[in-house]
C-alpha cells in the first residue's frame, strides 16, 4: 500500500489493542535512529511495526519504506532487497553499499526491516553503514533478537494481556467474524471457554487467529476442552527430551495423534520411513513420540525443534501450531510441508506446479490450499497466497522429517525454470508487461532456483540464467543479472545458443553499468559464437549489443552498417522476433545521430507500428523517444513532447528507471523549446531524481548532450535563474510517483 510517499503493507485485518506499545514505540521512532522490535514467533511484531510506520511516515519528508527479509534464504540477497525497498535501482559499477550510502545520504526517511532474526550479523553491519552516512534516517527492525548494532534501542513486544483486559478475547472474536460473519460467542459459556483458550494461548496473536480459525470444526466449548487437554498434556511433558538427552521416537499407529502424508505412500515423492505403521489410504501414521513417561500423545514436531528456533519460552506457540497441523487433513498437511519452498506470494497454478506429486494431484493441491486458508495457515489476498515465516519454518521442519526437502527444492526449481522459459517466449506479445513484472516480482524465487540449479543441474541453471538475464537488466537487478551470467559459464562446459545467450547478458550488463570495454569484448564473442552456431536469434542479439556500445561510444556509422548487415544475413527470422526488432532500434538511433533525420523518423514510425502490432512495449518506447528526438531536432517540439509521453508511459508500465529517466530528460527539453520554463525545470528535476535512483549523472547517446544544454538554457532564460532553481529542486524532491504524474500532464504552463 502507498504511504503519503514510500510503501507499506496493507494492513487486511483488524488491529487489536496495544496501545501501551505503539505510544512507546512512537516515543522510540522520534528519538532513536535505531530500534528493534523483539519477541517470539507469532507475538505480532510485524504488526504493530506496520500499524507504528504508517503512524509515523507524514514525519519523514521521504516517506516510510518496507523490506520484508523473511524470505531470504542468505545474506547475499540482504543488500538488493533493501535497495528495492528503498527504489534504488543502481546501474553503476561501483559497491553496491556505497550506492545504498549516497541514495540514502540526503534523505528523510523510514526505513522499516521485518523479521531479520536469521540475519543478524548482515544487518548489523549494513545498519551501521548507512546510519553513519545517512544522518537523516530513522530504522526500524523486527526480530527475535537483538541485532547488537550500536545505538540499538530495544522494545520487547510481549504478548497480548489474558488477565484484566479484554484485548485477547477481542481478537479471537475478530477473527471468528472475520471468517464467518455470523459467528460469535453467543451460546451459553462460549465466552467464558473463548477466555479460557486465550489464557491458554497465553495472549498470543498468533496462537489465537489459529484457534479461532478451528472454530469451523468445531464449537468453542469443544475447542476449549481440546487445547485444555492437549496443554495440560504438554505441561506433564511434552516437548521434553529423553532421558538420553535425544528424541525417542516410536510408531504409534492407533494414537490419535498426527499422520504424516507422503512418507511411502504409493507414487509419493517422499522416501519411505524407518519403522512408521503405514496408515489408511496410502499414508502412514507415526503420530506418537514417547516422552519420559512413555506417553505418545504428542505430535511429533513438538519435539521434532532446533532449540534456537524454538526455545523453550516458545513453546506455546510451537504446540499451538502442532494442534493446528492435527487439524488439517494429511493432504493440507503436506501441502503445507511442500509450499515453504516458496519465497514471494503466489497463485494457485504456481502451488499446484510446485506441490502436485503422488497423493497430492493437482486437484487435490487446489483443495487443500482452501483448507489450509480456512485454518490461517495461509493468508488469501484477492488470487495471491502467502505463509508467515513461522508456519513456514513448522512446515519446512515437517519436509525435512518426510525426508522431501531435495524433491521439493527440484520441483520448485522446475517450476521457475519453467516460468523464466515462458516468459522468454513471451517477451514480444501481448503479454509482455505481465510477464516482465511476474519475472521482477518472483525475483527471489528465481534466485533460489537458480541457486540450486547451480549446485544440482548445471545445464539447466546456465539455460535459466540466459533467458532471465535481459528482464533483470531492464528490472534494475543488474548486479544479480551480472553474477548468475558469470557463474553459470563458469559452472561448466556449455555450448550453443545458452552460451550466446550468457555472453549476451553479461555484455548488456556491462553496458548498462557504463563498463563499455566489457560491452565490447562480450558482443564481439557473441558475435563470434553466433556465426559458428548459425544462430540467427544470437547473431542478431550480438549486432544490438555491438551497436549500442557503438552508439554510446561515439560511432554510430559503424553501429549502422553492422546492424544492416545482420537483418540482411537473418531476413528468415520473423519481423516480430525481440532480437530483430531490437536490431532494427539500432538502425534508427544510427541514422538519428547521423543526422539524417527524415530516414530516421520513416524507421522510427515503421518500427513502432511493428511493436503496437505485436503488443511489444520495450521496444516502442524507445521507438517513441526517438521520434521525440527527432521533432525536437526538426523544430517540432509539441510533437516532441507528444513522443515523449508516450514513451513514459510505456516505461512506467515496466517499472524501468533507466528509460523513464531519459524519457523525462527530452520531455523537459521539449517543454523548454515551448517557453515553459518553470515546467520544464520541474520535468529536470524529477529526471534528476530518477538519474539518482539508478546511480547514474545523466546518460544517453552522445547527441543527446547538445540538445539538453541547449534546451536548459532557454528554460533558465525565460523565467530567470532563481526561478529556474525553485521548480528544479520541486521536481527533485517530489516523490518519483508524483512528479512524473505531473510531467505527463499534457497542458503548458507559460
Amino acid at each position: 500500500m502507498m504511504t503519503k510517499v514510500g510503501y507499506l503493507p496493507e494492513e487486511t485485518s483488524s488491529f487489536v489493542g496495544r496501545r501501551a506499545e505503539l505510544a512507546r514505540l512512537g516515543t522510540a521512532l522520534a528519538t532513536r535512529r535505531m530500534t528493534t522490535l523483539i519477541g517470539p514467533g507469532g507475538v505480532g511484531k510485524t504488526r504493530l511495526a506496520v500499524r507504528a510506520a504508517r503512524a509515523a511516515a507524514d514525519r519523514y519528508a521521504d516517506g516510510a519504506w518496507w523490506a520484508d527479509l523473511s524470505p531470504l534464504s542468505d545474506d547475499g540477497l540482504l543488500l538488493p532487497t533493501v535497495c528495492d525497498a528503498v527504489g534504488l535501482a543502481d546501474h553503476a559499477l561501483r559497491m553496491p553499499v556505497e550506492a545504498l550510502c549516497e541514495w540514502l545520504g540526503d534523505k528523510h526517511l523510514l526505513l522499516v526491516l521485518d523479521s531479520a532474526e536469521h540475519l543478524r550479523g548482515s544487518c548489523s553491519h549494513l545498519l551501521a553503514e548507512i546510519l553513519t552516512t545517512s544522518t537523516g534516517l530513522t530504522v526500524l527492525v523486527t526480530s527475535r533478537q537483538p541485532l547488537g548494532t550500536r545505538g540499538e534501542y530495544v522494545v520487547e513486544v510481549p504478548p497480548l494481556p489474558v488477565d484484566g483486559a479484554p484485548d485477547a478475547l477481542q481478537l479471537f472474536t475478530d477473527r471468528l467474524r472475520a471468517a464467518d460473519p455470523g459467528a460469535g460467542l453467543d451460546a451459553p459459556g462460549d465466552e467464558a471457554a473463548a477466555t479460557e483458550i486465550c489464557r491458554r494461548l497465553e495472549g498470543i496473536p498468533l496462537a489465537i487467529e489459529l484457534a479461532a480459525a478451528g472454530i469451523g470444526r468445531h464449537s468453542v466449548a469443544q475447542l476449549a476442552t481440546r487445547i485444555g487437554t492437549r496443554f495440560d498434556a504438554r505441561s506433564a511433558g511434552f516437548g521434553v527430551p529423553g532421558r538420553s538427552g535425544g528424541l525417542a521416537l516410536a510408531p504409534h499407529a492407533g494414537a490419535p495423534g498426527i499422520e504424516a502424508p507422503g512418507i511411502g505412500a504409493p507414487g509419493g515423492d517422499g522416501a519411505p520411513g524407518s519403522g512408521e505403521t503405514p496408515g489408511p489410504d496410502g499414508f502412514d501414521a507415526f503420530d506418537g513420540i514417547e516422552g519420559p513417561d512413555g506417553d505418545p500423545g504428542t505430535a511429533r514436531l513438538d519435539l521434532l525443534a532446533d532449540a534456537t528456533v524454538w526455545p523453550r519460552r516458545h513453546r506455546t506457540l510451537r504446540t499451538a501450531i502442532g494442534w493446528s497441523h492435527e487439524l488439517c487433513t494429511p493432504l493440507e498437511r503436506l501441502l503445507w510441508a511442500r509450499l515453504t519452498p516458496l519465497r514471494t506470494d503466489f497463485d494457485a497454478a504456481v502451488a499446484r506446479e510446485v506441490c502436485a506429486g503422488g497423493p497430492l494431484t493437482p486437484d487435490e493441491v487446489d483443495r487443500a490450499l482452501q483448507g489450509l486458508v480456512a485454518q490461517s495457515v495461509v493468508q488469501r489476498d484477492g488470487d495471491r497466497y502467502r505463509m508467515l515465516d513461522t508456519l513456514r519454518e513448522y512446515g519446512r521442519m515437517w519436509l525435512t522429517e518426510l525426508g522431501e526437502a531435495r524433491a521439493a527444492a527440484d520441483r520448485h526449481a522446475r517450476s521457475f525454470l519453467g516460468l523464466a522459459r515462458r516468459a522468454h517466449d513471451g517477451w514480444t506479445g501481448p503479454d509482455q508487461v505481465s510477464w516482465y513484472h511476474k519475472v521482477s516480482d518472483t525475483h527471489l524465487d528465481l534466485c533460489a532456483a537458480l541457486e540450486h540449479l547451480l549446485a544440482h543441474d548445471v545445464a539447466d541453471a546456465q539455460e535459466m540464467a540466459g533467458r532471465v538475464g535481459f528482464f533483470w537488466a531492464c528490472c534494475g537487478h543488474l548486479s544479480a543479472a551480472r553474477s548468475y551470467a558469470r557463474r553459470a559459464l563458469d559452472a561448466g562446459p556449455v555450448d550453443g545458443p545458452h552460451r550466446t545467450r550468457l555472453q549476451w547478458v553479461l555484455g548488456v550488463s556491462a553496458l548498462l553499468q557504463g563498463d563499455f570495454a566489457t560491452a565490447e569484448k562480450y558482443g564481439a564473442l557473441c558475435t563470434t559464437r553466433a556465426l559458428y552456431d548459425r544462430d540467427d536469434e544470437g547473431m542478431l542479439g550480438a549486432a544490438y549489443l555491438s551497436g549500442l556500445t557503438q552508439l554510446m561510444t561515439g560511432e554510430p556509422a559503424a553501429a549502422l552498417e553492422a546492424a544492416g548487415r545482420v537483418l540482411r544475413m537473418t531476413e528468415s527470422v520473423p519481423a516480430d522476433s525481440a532480437h530483430r526488432m531490437r536490431c532494427h532500434l539500432i538502425t534508427v538511433f544510427a541514422l538519428t545521430a547521423l543526422g539524417r533525420l527524415t530516414e530516421s523518423e520513416a524507421a522510427a514510425t515503421a518500427l513502432r507500428r511493428a511493436c503496437e502490432r505485436g503488443g511489444e512495449h520495450w521496444t516502442r518506447a524507445y521507438a517513441d523517444y526517438q521520434l521525440a528526438l527527432i521533432a525536437l531536432l526538426q523544430g517540432r517540439p509539441a510533437a516532441s513532447a507528444a513522443h515523449a509521453r508516450s514513451m513514459l508511459a510505456g516505461k512506467h508500465r515496466l517499472r524501468d528507471s533507466f528509460g523513464i529517466a531519459l524519457g523525462l530528460d527530452i520531455l523537459a527539453a521539449a517543454i523548454a523549446a515551448q517557453g515553459a520554463g518553470a515546467q520544464a525545470a520541474r520535468v529536470y528535476g524529477t529526471g534528476h531524481a530518477y538519474w539518482r535512483m539508478v546511480g547514474h549523472p545523466q546518460r544517453g547517446t552522445p547527441e543527446l548532450g547538445p540538445v539538453r544544454e541547449r534546451c536548459e538554457l532557454q528554460a533558465r532564460e525565460a523565467v530567470g535563474d532563481e526561478a529556474y532553481r525553485r521548480a528544479f529542486e520541486r521536481g527533485q524532491s517530489d516523490n518519483a510517483e508524483v512528479g512524473l504524474a505531473a510531467a505527463l500532464r499534457t497542458e503548458l504552463q507559460l
